[in-house]
């Protein structure tokens, strides 16, 4: 009788740590989950600490595996996803002070950091030919102008570092000892021309940074590999010790958490060319498939085996979704009320006020009539695409004096539109370009409500699937594993067999398609005045 073989995906967020243990079916038999810390500074400053996040994710696995009640010696694979950090680490994988605190520990500077505008800036200026795979201009969430003002504004730092690592990475390699990074990471963050298999050195010496250059990458990366292989020799017995689990465990090159929730998707229902991945969360990503190369303005890409071996991908999305939606509602007079309520009902505010508006309509889709003359271009954080815009702003128009719940909600309504209509601009962009696509498959913590998800269909036009699994982020980071440990013969076999589609959510259509054209048309009318207006 053949034993029970299982995988771990392991995802690390913004704000926690999450494991979940998957059987060859791709049912999730336990999850776990541990908060990280993050520290804020002026100037746009955000970091993390590589150690703290790895005693998370220890603390993750180990529950895991003990909830689902599996014995170490059945796990056959581990995968790892995490957010675009990047982790400095100096001589024997010491931490390094990314900042002005001058405390080692904080040796991440996250993705969400803005403290290399002003470098990304002068790069775009500067308009090198690899910039065409990160849709014309590199964003300040990337590697590459970060680097540049570590290497500006830390120079002992930088001379000092030993590895450069996007936080995905630095977990494979600390699983591992392997110093291989993921062809999703790299390509994505860092400016690595995938589909040729090399480095631009001419793109690092135009920007700043030839010595990177010079010591033929090596502190950035000579190993490339695509998500899934196997990477070094498995686990080491030290990590193997944090983790609960076997010594030689497979592990997995890993990829972006995002792309991880597109792996664990864009299988469903059809080809993944004809699936729009939408990772709703603290910010949202939009992840599409195709087999040759698309070139879309503003939205990232074309990436060549980012996140399906053997397809392009195009990745927009906004710095700030779900966090701008809980920013948008924090503004509201009646945010206290409303937050206490929430607490004294054990349920979290929006999925709070998202009951409160279904509870007011005949149908989710009559539920965009609650804000009515009330407009948001949800864009506190700048816009990401299509117009590649970090001082973008948002927009609040039609707010009146009340102070009530009724009121809030209606705002809240309008913010989710406001999602939805930024959703729409970029599927309208990448299908000008040629990357059309059918349907969304919707994953991410912000975009579980039934409400959320019928309200993105009707204001994007497209219809929303949710995958069957809860923790499609999870699976996706499992199936690396999975294809590391040779349960799949590849990437694409685990998804077809183990992403499967739940609830569809169809456009509306009528006088609500109408009213949400019009509102659409708004949408782009305020979105553009205020870009007029900002300079002044």
């Amino acid at each position: 009788m053949s034993r029970s073989r299982y995988f771990i995906g392991v995802d690390v967020g913004t704000g926690s740590a999450r494991a979940g243990i998957f059987d060859e079916e791709g049912d999730c038999l336990g999850t776990a989950k541990h908060d990280i810390d993050i520290y804020r500074d002026a100037h746009h400053m955000v970091e993390q600490s590589s150690e703290n996040i790895w005693q998370a994710v220890s603390y993750a696995v180990r529950t895991a595996v003990s909830r689902a009640g599996v014995s170490p010696d059945d796990i056959v694979g581990i995968g790892f996803d995490a957010t675009c950090s990047l982790v400095v680490l100096g001589e024997g994988g010491r931490s390094l002070p990314v900042g002005p605190s001058e405390i080692p520990a904080r040796d991440i500077i996250v993705w969400m950091d803005h403290r290399a505008v002003e470098q990304a800036e002068r790069i775009n200026a500067q308009g090198h030919d690899v910039l065409r795979y990160v849709g014309g201009r590199i964003s300040p969430e990337m590697q590459t102008p970060k680097l540049l003002w570590l290497k500006e504004n830390r120079p002992e730092i930088f001379a000092r570092t030993w590895q450069f690592f996007d936080l995905a990475d630095f977990l494979t390699w600390r699983a591992t000892g392997s110093l291989a990074r993921s062809t999703c990471t790299v390509a994505c963050k860092w400016t690595y021309i995938a589909h040729e298999q090399r480095w631009d050195p001419s793109y690092f010496r135009q920007i700043g940074l030839a010595e990177l250059a010079d010591e033929n990458f090596a502190r950035i990366g000579q190993e490339i590999v695509e998500p899934g292989t196997p990477v070094g020799q498995g686990l080491t017995a030290k990590s193997a010790e944090d983790f609960g689990l076997l010594p030689g465990t497979p592990v997995a090159a890993g990829m972006i958490d995002a792309h991880a929730g597109g792996i664990g998707t864009v299988g469903i229902g059809g080809t993944p060319e004809s699936n729009l991945a939408y990772v709703f969360g603290t910010s949202s990503c939009t992840l599409t498939s195709t087999e040759e190369p698309k070139f879309v303005p503003g939205v990232w890409g074309p990436y060549y085996s980012a996140m399906v071996p053997g397809l392009w991908l195009n990745e927009g999305g906004q710095s700030a979704a779900g966090a701008a939606i809980d920013h948008l509602i924090s503004l509201h007079p009646a945010f206290p009320e409303a937050h206490e309520k929430a607490r004294a009902t054990g349920v979290a505010l929006p999925v709070m006020l998202a009951n409160m508006a279904s509870a007011t309509s005949t149908s989710p889709s009559q539920v965009v009539t609650l804000a009515r003359g009330l407009h948001v271009v949800p864009e506190f954080l700048g816009n990401r695409a299509p117009f590649a815009d970090p001082a973008a702003r948002a927009v609040i128009a039609g707010l009146g004096m009340e102070r009530d719940l009724d009121s809030l909600v209606a705002l809240y309504v309008a913010g989710l539109c406001g999602i939805g209509y930024g959703l729409r601009q970029i599927i309208e962009a990448q299908t000008k370009a040629g990357a059309e696509i059918d349907q969304i498959i919707i994953s991410g913590g912000a975009g579980q409500h039934d409400l959320i998800r019928q309200l993105l269909a009707d204001a994007s036009g497209k219809p929303v699937i949710a995958p069957q699994t809860a923790e499609p982020v999870l699976l996706g980071a499992a199936l690396l594993g999975a294809t590391a440990a040779q349960v799949f013969t590849d990437l694409k076999q685990g998804m077809q067999k183990l992403s499967k589609p739940g609830k569809t959510c169809v456009p509306a259509s009528g006088t609500l398609q109408q009213l949400h054209d019009r509102r659409y048309d708004a949408f782009r009318t305020l979105q553009a005045s205020i870009r007029s207006l900002r300079d002044f």
